[in-house]
């Protein structure tokens, strides 16, 4: 059941805006988005704008689909990008471009928003590509 928690971030992306959660008490960001913050369990905790700039941390090439609906889709390159300007919070995505060029652990990547507005009912996917 969708809680809402995270609508601030799929709303921002829409806007090509990456935004996260942070603690107003202790200043640290956080990502999934909770009710209480991670660190000092204060209420306090708000969305705010990021540079959607991060480097990579870890990477999987998938070369066989997990579901049908990605039966066309390989290879792709999924990557879990760490954001040093956000208290290391890491999200995931793909990584654009040749599914076979070569990753680096630490490389930097930024955020591309990528909209799928032809659907019911529209989505942004946060994706990312080398710098």
């Amino acid at each position: 059941v969708p809680d809402g928690l995270d609508t601030p971030f799929w709303e921002a992306s829409t806007r090509n805006v990456l935004m996260l959660q942070r603690c107003g008490a202790c200043q640290e960001f956080q990502w999934g988005p909770e009710w209480i913050c991670h660190r000092c369990h204060s209420e306090d905790v708000n969305f705010e704008e990021v540079r959607p700039v991060g480097n990579i941390y870890s990477y999987e090439r998938v070369w066989h689909p997990v579901h049908p609906a990605l039966k066309d889709q390989g290879p792709y390159i999924i990557v879990l990008v760490e954001l040093p300007e956000c208290s290391n919070v890491r999200l995931v995505g793909n990584l654009m471009g040749d599914p076979e060029q070569s990753v680096e652990i630490g490389a930097p990547v930024q955020a591309v928003f990528e909209h799928h507005r032809d659907v019911e009912p529209p989505f942004t996917l946060v994706q990312w590509e080398k710098v």
